[in-house]
């Protein structure tokens, strides 16, 4: 047999464009006759629009057009479509009978900073952006909230009319009741607030769209940097501009990064085909990076109210946590999804509670709206789990690491159903928890916390342990609460041509993660061809099969199982037409690395090339068979996957000035089966940084009056790579019985142990000092007065 190639580190196929510099982003493509916009945003928070006055701005250089509310009428509001089953959504209704978010512009009345007033459509965009500043917008200013707690207090100021308090959604999980006489009976009660940061998906290229309309045909092209391509093209055509579905291609090129911000639908793609159409001429945007930071979707901003109960030999009993989570002043295309089933159904961790319970309150604010970023959900319930497991363990005088082991879900209970709604399919937690602390030489702590003191610095070891549901679908919430176990299925047209090459043909959107090259080499290992023969199509939804995009750690997983099912269907058909060939029964035929030959006569081959061509050109196809070698595959998984492991921070805070610097960083953790260990390796790399610059710098900050203040990077801090120490990672691998592959996903499931570990080893580190939690970011102001008491 060939050497596999699956499972093995060869080099992305991807990236010889990109490191040419001849990969094309949205911003590189120049169409004939194209005109440029440009989007005037609101500078109030909260106010109603008296009036607009665009007449100075028609009149600039080479402004063609300029729009407000008024001149949208025709465009239906961005539908809301995942909403929690059992929850009512409180949104204005859709004329398609689906609750209605944002308006394409505000009409009448904005409410927050960023939210969109009006467009300018000029000859260049320099000229698009000069124009802005000739409308003349009068506002009435109303009163602001941006706290989600506060925003639900009776003398609150009211976001909509129809939606009383604020209130966008309730929901809950687990037994309450239960929960609550457990937590009653417990020797140990911890309780903590704990507030996770409002942070700012800081995509390298920032949203980016073109629009172009044929009168001839009557079809609109649409290029944009979306995660779901699909999901635009339908969104677009059917609930929001109402033209036929077969009208609209939407096309992805090259993508600079999205963390999950680019999983949406916004307002520019409606508003850009809406002017091709009406100016007869492609019209181009591209976001500036303030833009970015005050449209494009923010995450986290949880206030969590948490309580950890147990007993004083360890045992952890029950788990209570009340979270207020802010919204925003909208709840986009994707509505709540992540603080009410992601982070609800994950806020036990990695451990066997017997009493957990959550409920949230999704509330509406003056702020930019929020929605997932990498870990989504998943990342604010361990920066709550692990927080308390911490506290628990100072609290009973035991070592954080046993308490963790003691209370983890042991390998012989999996199948686990966790209480929440989530069932974990496998597992040995605490395998990769001691494989952690050894590679860290945990025992050795107390030693290097003496040396680091007698340099001014105070040592400290944070670990963050985690399970993480990945291979989500369209709608977690809804496809767990309406009681379906999956709904996450992949898709994928696999074609051997008659020359033995090979066409995959996938709808899943690649924005870094290397699906060309693990895509492939799942085709290659299956088929056993050669990588180079197989080419990998996607991000046009004129030839790209229909999918669900690319989100919560599903690529490989999910569609990466579709695609080894297509595989053993080609294979299978191949082995058929070889049993005709060699006039033997099918069971006799053996397949193995692309060739075809008889039971003990391995000198008779015919390769998958032999059989493709006869295939193809039809020559003597036994009785029912068609002509070619190609299938269309989908694949829905019985359930989700929940990938674990264990992460470990070692800090030093210096005494001085409160500076805290991360000196090693070791994660292991279970994937299950990895296509292709780089890339993963990257991805979880990527992930580390997101969570060590989460816990130490970002948070987006308003003022009172609803003013961002953090919405360039001068003021919006993010980690440097001298911030960052070598990554010390480890595997673990514990295949799922859910997929083929037995994958359990990687993409962001590594980042939610990342920003607890780091909050927890500088905890350890000031525990001398009698500090016992802080909130990020962990800026070293915080941080010194901390140690300071003030």
């Amino acid at each position: 047999m060939a050497q596999p190639i699956l499972g093995t580190s060869i080099k992305r196929r991807e990236d010889p464009e990109l490191l040419r510099g001849e990969a094309k982003f949205t911003a590189d493509i120049t169409l004939p006759n194209m005109l440029h916009m440009a989007i005037l945003h609101s500078t109030e928070a909260h106010a109603l629009i008296k009036s607009i006055d665009t007449s100075v701005a028609e009149k600039m250089p080479g402004v063609v057009r300029v729009i407000t509310g008024a001149d949208t009428s025709a465009i239906f509001p961005l539908p809301v479509i995942m909403n929690p089953g059992g929850a009512e959504a409180k949104f204005p209704p859709h004329p398609y009978g689906i609750p209605a978010g944002q308006t394409i512009l505000a009409i009448n009345k904005v409410r927050y900073v960023g939210d969109f007033v009006a467009v300018v459509v000029a000859q260049t965009r320099q000229q698009a952006y000069d124009a802005l500043k000739g409308i003349k917008v009068e506002y009435e200013p109303l009163p602001v909230v941006t706290d989600a707690e506060e925003a639900l207090q009776p003398n609150a100021p009211q976001l909509y009319d129809n939606i009383p308090g604020n209130l966008n959604q309730y929901a809950s999980y687990g037994d309450k009741e239960a929960t609550e006489k457990a937590i009653a009976s417990a020797e140990v009660i911890i309780k903590q607030k704990i507030r996770i940061p409002r942070v700012i998906a800081n995509s390298s290229e920032t949203r980016a769209t073109i629009a172009d309309y044929n009168p001839e045909t009557g079809d609109y092209t649409l290029w944009t940097n979306t995660q779901i391509p699909h999901g635009n093209r339908f969104l677009l055509s059917q609930l929001v501009l109402g033209i036929p579905f077969n009208k609209l291609r939407v096309i992805v090129p090259h993508m600079g990064g999205s963390y999950g911000s680019k999983g949406y639908l916004y307002q520019d793609t409606a508003i850009t085909l809406f002017l091709a159409k009406e100016l007869g001429r492609p019209v181009k945007w591209v976001d500036t990076r303030q833009g970015l930071a005050r449209t494009t979707v923010h995450s986290h901003d949880h206030i969590e109210y948490a309580t950890l109960a147990g007993n004083r030999d360890g045992k952890i009993t029950a788990l209570y946590c009340t979270n207020y989570a802010n919204l925003g002043a909208f709840s986009g295309t994707n509505g709540p999804g992540a603080p009410t089933s992601l982070t609800g159904r994950s806020i036990s961790g990695a451990y066997a509670i017997e009493h957990p319970f959550y409920e949230v309150y999704c509330v509406f604010t003056n702020t930019t709206q929020t929605g997932p970023i990498r870990g989504a959900g998943r990342t604010e319930a361990h920066c709550v789990i692990e927080r308390l497991v911490d506290l628990f363990a100072d609290e009973i005088g035991l070592d954080p690491a046993e308490v963790r082991r003691q209370n983890m879900v042991p390998p012989d209970k999996f199948p686990y159903k966790n209480g929440l709604g989530w069932t974990y399919d496998s597992g040995n937690y605490q395998v990769a928890l001691d494989k952690a602390l050894e590679m860290v030489d945990y025992k050795n702590i107390p030693q290097l916390k003496e040396q680091a003191k007698a340099r001014g610095k105070y040592l400290g070891v944070g670990i963050g342990s985690f399970v993480a549901i990945s291979g989500v679908g369209p709608s977690p919430i809804m496809a767990t609460d309406i009681g379906l176990n999956g709904s996450t299925w992949g898709s994928v047209h696999l074609r051997v041509h008659p020359t033995g090459d090979v066409s995959l043909i996938t709808g899943s959107q690649p924005h870094g993660q290397g699906h060309v090259t693990t895509f492939s080499q799942v085709a290659a290992q299956e088929l056993g061809i050669d990588i180079e023969r197989i080419e990998v199509i996607h991000s046009d939804t004129r030839g790209a099969i229909y999918a669900q995009g690319s989100y919560g750690s599903r690529s490989f997983s999910v569609e990466g199982a579709t695609i080894y099912k297509a595989a053993q269907k080609i294979n299978e058909k191949a082995r058929k037409m070889a049993a005709h060939i060699f006039k033997v029964p099918e069971d006799e035929i053996i397949v193995e690395d692309g060739k075809f030959y008889p039971k003990n006569q391995p000198d008779q081959v015919k390769t998958i090339q032999d059989i493709a061509l006869a295939l193809w050109y039809a020559w003597d196809l036994p009785p029912g068979m068609e002509p070619g070698l190609e299938v269309i595959t989908f694949f829905d998984p019985p359930d989700f996957s929940y990938p674990f492991g264990t992460h470990i921070a070692v800090v030093e805070v210096d005494q001085e000035t409160g500076e805290v610097e991360v000196v090693r960083y070791v994660a292991v953790n279970d994937f299950g089966n990895v296509g292709n260990p780089m890339i993963v390796d990257g991805q979880t790399h990527g992930n580390i940084y997101l969570g060590i610059s989460q816990a130490l710098f970002e948070e987006a900050v308003y003022d009172e009056s609803g003013k961002i203040l953090t919405d360039d990077l001068t003021s919006y801090a993010i980690a440097k790579p001298s911030d960052l120490p070598h990554f010390e990672l480890a595997r673990t691998v514990t295949p799922t019985p859910h997929n083929p592959l037995g994958a359990k996903g990687a993409g962001d499931v590594s980042n939610p142990p990342v920003a607890p570990a780091i909050v927890n080893a500088v905890c350890d580190a000031l525990s001398p000092l009698g500090v016992k939690h802080l909130n990020m970011p962990l800026t070293p102001e915080k941080v010194w007065r901390a140690m300071n008491g003030v």
